[in-house]
């Protein structure tokens, strides 16, 4: 199976996931919110660190349930940013 390269907008929005979750995990350890979501801690490291920018929505909706965020929330920041013109 061929993946295809992922877009620069993908990549961005994969950091912007990452960057979410690292602020809303704070001071606790990643190991106590992958555990709190049914997840691997490498599963974890990998989205916050941007090496997998493309979670699927069940991993993303398990962390956002572990963390107390909602799904509305993530998705207005993952939401591409419109231009002022």
């Amino acid at each position: 199976m061929v993946r295809i390269p992922l877009t620069s907008l993908e990549r961005e929005r994969g950091r912007r996931l990452g960057q979410l979750l690292r602020d809303a995990r704070g001071e606790e350890s990643m190991v106590e919110i992958a555990a709190r979501a049914g997840l691997s801690a490498e599963t974890v490291r990998k989205i916050e660190t941007g090496r997998a920018p493309t979670p699927s929505f069940f991993t993303i909706a398990a962390l956002a349930g572990a963390l107390g965020i909602s799904l509305d929330a993530i998705n207005e920041l993952l939401a591409p940013q419109s231009r002022s013109a």
